[in-house]
């Protein structure tokens, strides 16, 4: 059975809220719930962490490894912001699946540089809710993938 981590950032924890013409009016605690019964499915036991603070998430990121085989991470507004970020990703080994509800290349400028991508397995941006159902999916397809 695999571990994996979705990790939440900044703002996050106002969804269903929060801009609801852009970020829906689903509920962080209703995703993360979606989250954990779809690992289930998928034979993975999930944690979910949300945090606005950006050390908090670089520590979830180094407490991850040898703790979980992978990472499903919205870094919200840190994603276009965290060289940090970045390097904790890459420093850990771990693949990650990039998040966004939104998609974040249709919308302002400065929000379609990521940090994260270059050191993430892949992106998923756009699908709302719906999206970390299918980063759960791409990220245990991988990791089964992998050479044993």
């Amino acid at each position: 059975m695999f571990s994996l981590l979705v990790l939440n950032g900044p703002n996050l924890n106002l969804l269903g809220t929060r801009q609801p013409e852009i970020y829906g009016t689903t509920t962080l605690a209703e995703i993360e719930a979606d989250c954990v019964a779809r690992g289930e499915r998928l034979g993975a036991r999930v944690t979910c962490l949300q945090s606005n603070h950006e050390g908090t998430l670089i520590d979830a990121i180094h407490a991850a490894r040898g703790t979980h085989d992978g990472i499903v991470l919205n870094a919200g507004a840190y994603t276009h912001t965290s060289v940090a970020l970045m390097d904790a990703i890459a420093s850990v080994g771990l693949p990650v699946v990039e998040l966004h509800l939104s998609n974040i290349h249709a919308r302002e400028p400065f929000r379609h540089r990521s940090y994260v991508a270059p050191v993430a397995l892949g992106q998923i941006c756009g699908f709302g809710p719906r999206g970390y159902g299918l980063a759960l999916e791409a990220l245990v397809a991988h990791l089964e993938a992998r050479p044993a």
